[in-house]
């Protein structure tokens, strides 16, 4: 294999759908791909025109997948100050209603030809393989290294039987990651504790964020008044995103935080129910539809307000940061990481989130230094991400275990056959659970996603799926 390393990103969504899974992972190959030692395809869900209807905003949808990588492509360069040079492919996906996620059908790691299959990046590995029936990621790729995103545990808490979703939710979590991975990156202490898992905050935030942080740096140094409005909060407005938090926050002290406006953003299934619950509290709320957070019409805000807890890490909250306001926001492990600005107040409760705003509102930001900037952006986030991964190690040959007796093995090397053995049987077990029509169904896979489609098929190229069962022994 050539010494020039090829990493396939896979996620679990993509543009126009503005979601962190969708987002970050493009980011994230642009900026592997930037220096030219390494090559890098995206891989993305491809939805049938149906399913695309569903999950795109304002009605945008695309006849064919050479349209979307279009779409893609455009977004990605108006955003950064060089020519990305990561290729892009497509899995077949179908979006699942009842999850709200956009789930795989087949086998997605045949996206990746084997004679270049190195190092697979699974953003949301427990998404991802939850109903993977087909090859074994280990044995196809050299690495494979999972990023988690979400804290799924935390809303299916919030869910009818939300505890007892979460147990099983929990270890089917710690069996797909432990037999797929090789290595897992949580963002952040808020996600489940997970096999050979380390923490670790390999996001960045777009560029364009930090230009406006530089603009309002020279304003101040300058005399200038750099912010002319108050406080707000963007986030998809569903009531887990810290919404029901920040309403009973202003309504439980309205008397202390007189004069205080607040301005929230988003657009969600509880749009309607947030606005009139801030009506009849009586707050001085104002609730706006959805938009960018790099809008200019957001640079002016001082102070960004953020409640929420089921986040991992937060990606407005960096931007916020990015563009030199002052962030208030609970003391959670998904803040974490943002403590070490100063411009980053975090309050244990009400009365000290009280106290927070009060002082934000009076008080200007905290210059952002070059190293502030420089560790909230993608170039940072690309350094963690491949020393977290370890792949700034050369390229070496995996370790083999030559056929031999079990007793003129060293004991070391006979432990990890065992395990090797243990896995094998794990992952055969998986398989032939995920195999099953009945099982996935029972445990929420969209219906006949076993293999694509003819209208998949026919989007993608494919050959058309033949009805039959995938062999259930582990494929080299």
């Amino acid at each position: 294999m050539s010494t020039r390393r090829h990493l396939a990103v896979f996620t679990t969504a993509s543009l126009p759908w503005m979601t962190g899974t969708a987002i970050n992972p493009l980011f994230r190959a642009a900026y592997l791909a930037k220096d030219g030692d390494r090559e890098v395809t995206l891989v993305i869900p491809w939805l049938s025109l149906r399913d695309q209807e569903l999950v795109y905003p304002n009605k945008i949808v695309f006849g064919s997948p050479l349209e979307l990588e279009a779409y893609v492509r455009r977004w990605i360069e108006e955003r950064i100050s060089f020519r990305p040079s990561f290729s892009i492919k497509f899995y077949p996906a179908k979006f699942s209603k009842e999850l709200r996620s956009i789930l795989p059908v087949g086998d997605i790691t045949e996206c990746i030809p084997d004679e270049v299959a190195d190092v697979a990046v699974l953003e949301e590995p427990e998404h991802l393989n939850w109903y993977h029936h087909g090859r074994k990621w280990k044995n196809k790729f050299r690495r494979v290294i999972g990023v988690v995103h979400t804290n799924y545990i935390a809303y299916v808490k919030r869910e009818k039987n939300g505890q007892a979703i979460a147990c099983f939710m929990k270890y089917m979590n710690t069996w797909v990651t432990r037999i797929y991975c090789h290595k897992i990156i949580r963002l952040s202490g808020a996600t489940q504790d997970l096999p050979r898992s380390v923490v670790c905050n390999v996001h960045g935030v777009n560029p364009k964020f930090l230009e406006v942080g530089k603009l309002k740096l020279k304003q101040l140094r300058n005399g200038e008044i750099a912010f002319t409005k108050g406080a707000y909060y963007i986030g998809k407005m569903v009531w887990s995103k810290g919404y029901r938090e920040l309403l009973d926050l202003l309504s439980k002290y309205q008397s202390k935080l007189v004069g205080l406006e607040v301005d929230l953003y988003g657009s969600g299934e509880d749009s309607d129910e947030v606005r009139k619950s801030a009506e009849l509290l009586g707050l001085a709320v104002k609730v706006h539809p959805g938009r960018d957070h790099a809008d200019p019409l957001f640079h002016d805000y001082k102070v960004f307000i953020n409640p929420s807890t089921t986040d991992v890490v937060c990606t407005t909250t960096a931007e916020a940061l990015a563009m030199g306001k002052i962030v208030i926001c609970a003391n959670h492990p998904s803040n974490e990481f943002f403590k070490q600005f100063p411009n980053c107040r975090t309050y244990d409760s009400g009365e000290e989130f009280v106290q927070l705003t009060l002082d934000a509102l009076a008080e200007q930001p905290a210059p952002l230094t070059d190293m502030q900037s420089h560790d909230l952006s993608w170039e940072a986030a690309t350094e963690r991400f491949m020393e977290a991964a370890e792949l700034n190690l050369p390229i070496s040959a995996e370790p083999r275990i030559h056929q031999t007796s079990k007793a003129s093995l060293p004991a070391f090397m006979r432990t990890r056959k065992l395990k090797q053995s243990l896995e094998d049987a794990s992952v055969y077990l998986h398989q032939a659970l995920s195999g099953l029509e009945v099982t996935r169904r029972a445990f929420g896979a969209v219906p006949k996603t076993l293999q694509p489609d003819e209208q998949l098929c026919n989007d993608l190229g494919l050959a058309p799926a033949k009805k039959k069962r995938l062999k259930l022994k582990l494929m080299t």
